[in-house]
């Protein structure tokens, strides 16, 4: 079952974090169909948000095709979101977390790490789109 987790400094509305979580969560292999999200009340216990929040990020996840709520069941995945080869993905994940304790190890803070981060796939799209 996901966990959920915000962010109070990304400038992203609460419900889109979830939103966003469930999505990246599907096209990374960690949620399939027929695996159940939390409750709103366990989400709410977890983060300390509104329940209207939880249920408008589920709602929007709803419209999206991705999940179905059941009554007295639960909220379940039943779409998907396009992946690629989960072998290529493991790949990169675990070279990502090995540049990850490198970068913490040279002692760069968590906003410089992403701050290199999203400079180096901005400029790499940016070639892509030159070339």
């Amino acid at each position: 079952m996901i966990e959920f987790h915000l962010d109070p400094t990304s400038g992203v509305a609460t419900y889109l974090q979830l939103v966003q979580q469930v999505q990246q969560s599907l096209r990374l292999g960690l949620l399939a169909p027929g695996d159940r999200l939390p409750t709103a009340q366990q989400v709410v216990a977890s983060l300390a948000i509104n329940p209207n929040t939880v249920l408008k990020a589920y709602r929007d996840l709803e419209r999206e095709g991705l999940v179905r709520a059941r009554p007295g069941l639960g909220t379940f995945i039943v779409g998907q979101l396009p992946r690629t080869d989960p072998q290529a993905q493991g790949r990169f994940r675990r070279s990502m977390t090995e540049w990850l304790r490198k970068a913490r190890a040279a002692g760069l803070t968590a906003d410089e790490i992403e701050a290199i981060y999203r400079t180096s796939l901005r400029d790499s799209f940016a070639e892509e789109d030159i070339a």
